[in-house]
């Protein structure tokens, strides 16, 4: 019972410490749920709607006007500008006027009559990939839309049926099953792994900092010695608030993203409330590990920010791992994120039961067992070492 009290004391005087100091109220409280608004209302149309494309027409017909209209028709496309020369065009492009521009050329229409094969061209910026990727892909069925709309008629006044057109013109028809996300919603890609790598990195920091503080303001003889020197009553006692701020904090993002916004989740809401642990206590767990390793404020700090910004462009949710280099493939392992996104993927978003993730699921415990590899240096520092800056 003692050890208990000891922890609650401990814990006590982290909130008293919490209250008095305004780094904790907005990096538990403030910026974390600024993050889980801005991110989840940026993307809340799921898709871009109505990006600016351009259009050189030099051939002025009713068929390339046809064309033209089909494009603005389109979800993601919206015509704002004819410009009279490819130059004029290209110039728009490189000043973020436009994204995008179809060229047709003067005799298009005289030309697909004839059935000589006129060449359509589109151009597209792909500095930002989402938004290429989207109108390359409108620009490029308004292209295949011109040459069969004409060789339907063609066909049509040459007396051939509905089916032998559709015959000729597709042979292939595509039938479409998106899994899991049949919208196509960029929300529900990157939502659910942006806001956790955002609250991982206030976890790293946050945990790095609140041991660094007490080497800092050297209190750490004293809070141990409110723990006899038990260094792991000591830092259980000291992180408990923390970890009842940051689980109400990932249960509410949760209701949100996946009650509220109605987010795929076939995992069911045991597998929800398991993977919000494994978040916070891998990242804490990573966190008093950094401390462990240099028991510095500046220095600690340093390494948690800096594994939390990598950890964006290993997690696989961007760039998939497998299409990385060998070498990054195995450094992918060493995030957090890493194997909280695949658990998240394979066991919530998929539903398949979680032990096809049961290596990701024991990765996640040894993040959360690393401060025992330094905790006796942990120890260590708060008695012995004294604050450089």
């Amino acid at each position: 019972m003692k050890c208990f009290n000891q922890i609650w004391q401990i814990a006590l005087r982290e909130v008293k410490i919490m209250i008095h100091n305004p780094i904790y109220c907005f990096c538990t409280v403030g910026f974390p749920l600024l993050v889980m608004i801005f991110f989840t209302s940026l993307m809340d149309d799921g898709l871009p709607q109505n990006m600016p494309v351009g259009v050189v027409d030099l051939d002025n017909t009713s068929t390339s006007r046809s064309l033209i209209r089909r494009l603005d028709g389109f979800q993601s496309s919206k015509v704002v500008a004819h410009y009279p020369s490819v130059a004029a065009a290209r110039r728009a492009v490189q000043e973020d006027q436009i994204y995008a521009f179809l060229y047709i050329p003067k005799g298009t229409t005289d030309d697909l009559l004839a059935s000589r094969q006129p060449k359509i061209s589109y151009y597209y910026n792909l500095a930002s990939i989402m938004s290429g990727s989207l109108l390359m892909k409108d620009l490029k069925t308004i292209s295949t839309l011109g040459s069969a709309a004409v060789g339907q008629a063609t066909m049509r006044a040459k007396g051939y049926t509905q089916q032998q057109i559709m015959a000729f013109l597709q042979p292939i028809a595509i039938d479409l099953h998106q899994v899991g996300n049949p919208w196509t919603n960029y929300n529900v890609y990157l939502s659910p792994v942006f806001v956790p790598g955002v609250m991982m990195l206030f976890i790293f920091l946050l945990t790095a900092y609140s041991l660094g503080m007490e080497l800092k303001v050297d209190k750490g003889k004293k809070w141990l010695g409110m723990a006899d020197n038990h260094i792991v009553y000591a830092i259980i006692g000291k992180f408990l608030p923390q970890t009842v701020i940051w689980l109400a904090l990932i249960f509410a993002y949760e209701f949100y993203v996946f009650s509220i916004l109605a987010f795929p989740h076939h995992g069911g809401v045991g597998m929800l409330v398991l993977l919000a642990l494994l978040e916070v206590f891998a990242a804490q767990g990573f966190g008093i590990f950094a401390f462990g390793l240099m028991p510095s404020l500046r220095m600690s700090m340093s390494i948690c920010s800096l594994w939390a910004v990598l950890s964006f462009s290993m997690a696989g949710s961007a760039f998939p791992v497998m299409g990385m280099d060998g070498a990054l493939q195995s450094l992918s392992w060493l995030f957090p994120l890493r194997h909280y996104y695949m658990v998240y993927q394979i066991c919530v978003f998929n539903g398949f039961p979680l032990l096809e993730a049961w290596f990701h699921f024991v990765a996640m415990i040894g993040f959360m067992l690393l401060p025992w590899f330094v905790i006796s240096k942990i120890k260590n520092a708060m008695l012995t070492y004294v604050y450089i800056p």
